[in-house]
């Protein structure tokens, strides 16, 4: 893979032109071109979602992959869509964010310590990648992790993203003599790689799971307050976290 840079905003540059997946870059143009009446009168990103946070982040967030008209439209990951307004509110109670609501890549939104990707850059069909694709996007998560220096936590959302990160582990060494089988998906579940990196995981906050109830924002919060002391960072001050509001089912 050709490197413009060895830096995560060069990656980011990278990541935009890639051509790799002839499906997902059909199904994105298609989308971006054809828009959701809701969405007629905007222009649509349409390209490989490139990753967004903090560069010197001790937190990552590992997703799927992104929405066809949310990150899709928007070019920044869980930005515009149901997800995006699950996970931004937490966020930002639990100190990340430095505002709840997530509209555009130019609305101002900052994260501190925190790094958000996921293990495919293009929305597919169905939200199902295929294994093809998920392995042809592989070399960029493997780049990522390793300009992630001060990278102590991992919270990979859904098991597809979860499984994204045990297949980097194995291509890199990081799980060691560990078998596949040591680890198994479950909200809330953690694991340390022989490296010390230490793993969480959750469901992911899509509208099946946040309208149904199977994940709720305390259970969502605790995932990510748990984050923080795994990374040694301090409780956010009181004025930062707002009270988390029951949500209403849509």
């Amino acid at each position: 893979m050709p490197r413009r840079q060895d830096t995560l905003a060069g990656m980011n540059g990278e990541t935009v032109d890639c051509e790799r997946c002839d499906r997902l870059r059909a199904h994105c143009t298609n989308i971006a071109q054809v828009r959701r009446r809701a969405y007629a009168d905007q222009e649509y990103w349409g390209k490989p979602v490139p990753s967004f946070g903090d560069p010197g982040a001790r937190v990552l967030i590992l997703g799927l992959a992104p929405g066809a008209h949310g990150s899709n439209r928007t070019g920044r990951p869980f930005t515009g869509d149901g997800s995006g307004d699950f996970l931004y509110p937490v966020l930002h109670q639990a100190g990340f964010a430095s505002q709840p609501q997530a509209r555009s890549r130019v609305d101002g939104m900052k994260l501190t310590d925190l790094w958000i990707t996921s293990v495919a850059r293009c929305a597919p069909p169905g939200n199902k990648p295929t294994p093809a694709e998920l392995r042809n996007c592989a070399p960029w998560l493997d780049r990522e992790m390793s300009l992630l220096a001060n990278l102590r936590v991992v919270v990979c959302l859904g098991r597809i993203a979860f499984d994204g990160l045990l297949a980097w582990a194995q291509r890199t060494g990081a799980s060691g003599s560990l078998a596949r089988s040591s680890f198994t998906f479950a909200h809330g579940a953690e694991f340390v790689l022989p490296s010390g990196l230490r793993v969480i995981t959750s469901y992911h906050p899509s509208l099946q799971n946040t309208n149904t109830g199977r994940l709720t924002e305390p259970m969502f919060l605790a995932i990510f307050q748990r984050a923080r002391q795994l990374a040694g960072q301090p409780t956010p001050p009181a004025a930062s976290r707002p009270a988390v509001q029951p949500r209403k089912k849509k």
